[in-house]
């Protein structure tokens, strides 16, 4: 039985590690930018730790006090992505035993979400106020929800990346990031630069949310483009920071741009919860 202590070590743990990794275009000890700080994302993992991790709170509650802790801790929404990805994770892990896999556990939790859970996240959102949100005829964030979380994510899969894992049982994490993550960390023994690794691999295969809520697809063949020529240099190198120099050239174009894949940097935390979770449970 993994306690809240290790979940909230996990999960801060995850938080750090994403900021660690140069996360081009992103926010990283290497460069902060898009008007936030590394500062400001270190506090809001630490004031989202606590409720995230609740072992009280039902998966909706989980979600909607991180967001409303951290809106109180910082002035701009840094984390809402992470918190609705690693909340059904946090609570997979505690239904994780000898019989149920942390995978089996996961689809169990996405399988009976409820009314209630899409209302607090519907707050949660609404709280948050993530850019390029808008408005919708069906499951409206800012109307009280009639149907299930899931069913919520199902209707704004098409829109949204983190909605698509809702849908998909976080395919993209275990069919795709991690699996990139672990051949990183197997080569280097390097967490961060495993991270920076499987960072790059999703933003070459797949066009980011945040992006395109912002701009449409204007830049996403340039900036997939550039993130393949990322992740070829980190896959062909025993030493991936001789390559910081195009890294630090690639990240100042996107910021001059305006270009910042946040809903890929989100996926990057879950990669690295889940491959931490593995490790635990492992152990």
């Amino acid at each position: 039985m993994i306690s809240t202590f290790q979940l909230s070590q996990l999960y801060q743990q995850a938080c750090e590690i994403e900021l660690q990794a140069f996360k081009v275009g992103n926010v990283s000890v290497y460069a902060d930018g898009h008007d936030m700080t590394v500062a400001d994302f270190k506090l809001s993992a630490k004031a989202s730790c606590e409720p995230i991790t609740n072992p009280r709170y039902s998966l909706g509650e989980k979600i909607y006090y991180a967001v409303k802790n951290t809106r109180e801790a910082v002035s701009c929404n840094t984390n809402l992505g992470i918190i609705l990805l690693c909340a059904p994770m946090i609570e997979a892990l505690v239904k994780t035993n000898k019989y149920v896999s942390f995978q089996d556990a996961l689809t169990q939790v996405l399988a009976t979400t409820t009314v209630e859970d899409a209302d607090w996240v519907f707050k949660a959102i609404t709280l948050a106020s993530p850019g390029g949100l808008g408005n919708s005829n069906r499951a409206d964030v800012h109307e009280k929800p009639k149907i299930t979380l899931t069913k919520a994510m199902e209707i704004a899969q098409e829109k949204d990346r983190i909605a698509l894992q809702y849908t998909t049982n976080f395919k993209d994490i275990f069919d795709f990031s991690l699996l990139r993550y672990n051949e990183g960390f197997q080569w280097w023994r390097d967490l961060n630069w495993a991270a920076a690794r499987s960072y790059s691999a999703l933003l070459s295969q797949y066009p980011d949310s945040h992006i395109e809520r912002k701009y449409g697809r204007q830049h996403t063949p340039w900036v997939q483009a550039k993130m393949l020529h990322v992740y070829k240099l980190l896959s062909s190198t025993n030493h991936p920071q001789q390559h910081e120099t195009v890294l630090y050239e690639i990240d100042a174009s996107f910021k001059k741009s305006g270009i910042n894949p946040g809903t890929t940097a989100d996926l990057t935390v879950a990669t690295i919860f889940a491959f931490l979770a593995q490790k635990m449970l492992s152990e």
